[in-house]
């Protein structure tokens, strides 16, 4: 067995109506002037109302910033950095899905730090204090609640990641009350990005470990088994639980067993086209795990094997067929796109896309297969 390191979150706490605590928690760790980012959509729905009741009934100040945009460009992040600064917070609390998460880890590092946002990009460049963070999901989609990655946009359409211990939070609150309002389309695409986050972190190439292994079958199994059920019914409180705990699963395990090809050709999509980032995910899922059968055979059968129960006496690549067809199925299942015509990408453009997606070294290098130029063409192709 290989050496390997498994980093996480300090605390996690999984309670359905946990918000009404927020206050008691963030006392715990030390916090009086809170800074809660979030979104405008979060504001609309009503869901800071009990947090902001908890935090200020325990006595805490707490301010709030909730222009954070998806897939954040660098000016959002410096605005976040500019009010905690100003406030003087001591404390943040990320509010929202993924991208609220990664602008409220790069705030409550930067806080502290004489580093600049362009200095930290890249694998271990952060380094230093933070302010105490917590992290509350409000969908079950990227597991950014448990990961030291930060995605930010640059520039046009290009994406940084800052990955570093240094934003791993102090504690993750999984409240699925607060994703009982999700609408089908927005709980499909985050949970099919929640199961890419399993599946490439079993076919990791560089770390993955016993660990990562475990949380990403036991992760891809309740969010397989139970994402029908909260698109159909999204106040179904026990599905949408499990929901949670599974991104969260998965969360962990991409965080300590890196993603690939599925990432590095869905971020020039969501880059260059807007397209949601679990979408983006979703269309290119099933033509890069075809491209990697021949390699990942054995871990996508096991994966398989999680799912299905008929799949013990088949051969490793048939196993791994039945897991990208029922990942296919699940898809026009859930209603979701499925060819990159359908959300406006030209066939002229699949060329500079593959362009967009060589540049991202930091996925590619985990990928079970080494993805030439011509590979990724050749994907987007199947895509389209």
């Amino acid at each position: 067995m290989d050496n390997f390191i498994f980093q996480t979150a300090r605390c996690i706490i999984n309670e359905p109506g946990g918000t009404s605590r927020l206050g008691e928690l963030a006392t715990g760790l030390g916090m009086s002037k809170v800074l809660l980012v979030s979104d405008s959509g979060i504001v609309k729905a009503g869901l800071l109302e009990k947090a902001l009741l908890g935090l200020r009934k325990s006595g805490l100040e707490p301010a709030v910033f909730s222009d954070v945009l998806a897939d954040p460009p660098e000016a959002n992040v410096l605005a976040a950095l500019t009010l905690a600064r100003e406030f003087g917070a001591d404390g943040v609390i990320g509010f929202g899905g993924g991208s609220t998460m990664d602008v409220a880890k790069l705030v409550a590092f930067l806080s502290c730090s004489s580093q600049t946002l362009p200095e930290i990009y890249g694998v271990g460049m952060a380094q230093g204090p933070r302010l105490p963070l917590i992290q509350v999901p409000t969908t079950a989609g990227t597991g950014s609640e448990v990961t030291p990655i930060a995605i930010v946009t640059t520039g046009e359409s290009e994406k940084k990641g800052v990955v570093s211990s240094q934003l791993l939070p102090d504690l993750a609150l999984l409240d699925a009350e607060l994703t009982t309002g999700l609408p089908p389309r927005v709980t499909a695409m985050t949970g099919i990005d929640a199961m890419v986050h399993a599946i490439e972190a079993y076919t990791s190439k560089i770390r993955k470990n016993p660990l990562s292994d475990s949380l990403a079958r036991q992760g891809l199994k309740l969010l397989f088994e139970n994402i029908q059920a909260v698109v159909d019914n999204g106040h179904n409180l026990e599905a949408r639980s499990r929901m949670l705990l599974g991104a969260m699963l998965a969360g962990q395990a991409f965080a300590n067993a890196p993603v690939g090809a599925v990432h590095a050709l869905a971020y020039p999509i969501g880059g260059q086209y807007h397209v949601p980032h679990g979408l983006s995910n979703s269309l290119v899922l099933p033509h890069v795990m075809r491209f990697n059968l021949p390699t990942a055979a054995r871990e996508y059968a096991e994966l398989a094997r999680e799912l299905f129960d008929d799949l013990r006496s088949v051969s490793d690549l048939s196993a791994g067929a039945r897991l990208i067809s029922a990942l296919e199925a699940l898809m026009v299942a859930v209603q979701l796109e499925t060819r990159l015509s359908q959300v406006g990408i030209e066939q002229s453009a699949l060329p500079r896309l593959a362009e967009s997606a060589m540049l991202q070294t930091r996925l590619l290098v985990n990928n079970p297969r080494e993805v030439r130029y011509e590979d990724a063409l050749h994907i987007y192709r199947e895509a389209w």
